[in-house]
């Protein structure tokens, strides 16, 4: 296990791609499913700098669609380290769709990826703590701890439930 503590912004991520005709549908509206794996992939990449461990997807929770994105734009991808486990990490995504031509920009997606840092044997490992550096922070992990609570009692009533 590494025992140092990271910050949120040693981690944070930033990725863009412009969005191409192939990842559009008949009406010129990017598949959420494209946008899904750019989430997918910045929030990997996120939970790996924190971690600097290799990191799977365990769980996509409250994957939100407010806008769509177009053929053309510019989709701008921000992840960041909101919650810390013993081996799991949250990173929240948020996706923005900028207009090359008009510089404007709309908040299309948000989403919180769960992830689980592995060892060399592909088992969970403990991931270094989290150091919040100011209330904006330390809000969004206690937000993200109600969240991951959230989750494991569903997860709990699902398992009973499959009895």
């Amino acid at each position: 296990m590494n025992s140092n503590r990271r910050t949120v912004a040693d981690s944070a991520t930033r990725i863009s791609q412009i969005m191409n005709p192939e990842h559009a549908n008949l009406l010129g509206n990017v598949h959420g499913g494209v946008i899904l794996k750019l989430c997918d992939e910045c929030g990997g990449i996120t939970a790996a700098r924190h971690a600097r461990r290799l990191a799977v997807t365990v769980a996509v929770d409250s994957m939100a669609f407010h806008e769509p994105v177009r053929v053309g734009q510019l989709l701008r991808l921000r992840g960041r380290i909101t919650y810390i486990g013993r081996s799991s990490m949250e990173v929240e995504v948020i996706v923005e769709a900028e207009d090359l031509l008009t510089g404007g920009i709309t908040h299309t997606n948000s989403a919180y990826y769960i992830f689980v840092a592995l060892d060399d044997n592909g088992l969970p490992t403990e991931v270094p703590r989290l150091e919040l550096t100011n209330e904006q922070e330390r809000r969004r992990f206690d937000e993200g701890r109600e969240r991951q609570r959230q989750r494991l009692e569903r997860a709990g009533r699902q398992k009973e439930e499959a009895q």
